[in-house]
């Protein structure tokens, strides 16, 4: 069902407020670049800074601008099982492809919780529900037995964003279910595809959408020479992205510099250090000022 690169959507603003001119030409920007889905309200957006009024406007601005032509899978886990319900149930009505949990954080719920919590909104949703496991950022993981008991028991938990970082856990998880697995972080993005992830809910896509999703369709095909020859150009920036701050911090920076949107976040997240700013810039130029910085060699 979910095959490809979807693009994890930064959300622009401007002003304090939502930037729509932005966001409608990013979500252009994204499809045009022959992605397979977007990615809205996630933590590549800002979610947890974004009003509930804000998150269904951001997600009927993407599905309207989108016309069809991609999947819309839309972030709406929060830590509060109710309130992942009815903003679940929002961004169905918004007409959402999709919808995407990220696990519960701050109250770390143990497993049988996890369990309870997904299965709670699985049975009041009826699309397609993507499984978002991040345990850097909510203290606690799904574990792979959870996973496979989720999808065992829910006929619409069909998909995992895998970003836990470790390629030997997404291998247990292949193994112990047929779950869809996509990569959650860039440059592990080859390494996951090669054990059966199907694609990837990217960061770096929002900049480069057509070259990652070359990255994946190569990797579908099983050209792997061609994929593994993208993966090695894409990871110094894919890297950078992850490691020179934390994320969206980054990429925000390297659209802004592009032209894309104003470099603005919300509170706690504050602008790329300037001496980042520079060594990043330098790096943008590198993949995206000519016609050569999106080809392969």
């Amino acid at each position: 069902m979910f095959k490809g690169c979807y693009v994890a959507l930064v959300t622009p603003f401007r002003g304090g407020v939502l930037d729509r001119a932005a966001l409608d030409d990013l979500v252009e920007h994204v499809v045009t670049g022959g992605v397979a889905g977007v990615v809205p309200c996630g933590t590549t957006g800002e979610s947890p800074t974004l009003t509930e009024m804000e998150q269904a406007d951001v997600i009927s601005a993407v599905v309207k601008r989108v016309r069809g032509r991609v999947q819309v899978i839309a972030g709406t886990g929060t830590n509060c099982t109710e309130k992942t319900l009815q903003l679940s149930q929002a961004a169905v009505r918004a007409g959402a492809d999709a919808v995407m949990l990220v696990s519960p954080y701050y109250n770390k719920p143990n497993q049988r919780g996890l369990y309870e919590h997904f299965s709670y909104v699985a049975r009041g949703v009826s699309v397609p529900i993507v499984l978002y496991n991040i345990p850097g950022r909510t203290g606690v993981e799904i574990s792979v037995e959870t996973i496979a008991r989720l999808h065992a028991d829910h006929k619409n938990i069909v998909a995992v964003k895998h970003a836990t970082g470790s390629v030997e856990g997404a291998s247990e998880l292949a193994a112990a279910s047929d779950i869809t697995i996509l990569s959650g972080d860039d440059p592990l993005t080859l390494p996951l595809m090669s054990i059966g992830a199907t694609g990837v809910i990217s960061v770096l896509g929002n900049l480069l959408p057509m070259e990652m999703s070359c990255l994946c369709k190569a990797a579908l095909a099983g050209d792997w020479d061609e994929a593994r020859a993208w993966h090695e150009k894409l990871l110094p920036i894919s890297r950078e992205l992850l490691k020179m701050d934390v994320n969206p911090i980054p990429i925000k920076a390297a659209l802004a510099h592009r032209g894309m949107m104003a470099e603005e976040y919300r509170l706690p997240l504050v602008p790329l250090e300037s001496a980042k700013r520079d060594r990043l810039a330098a790096l943008v130029d590198q993949y995206c000022l000519t016609p050569k910085a999106r080809q392969i060699a």
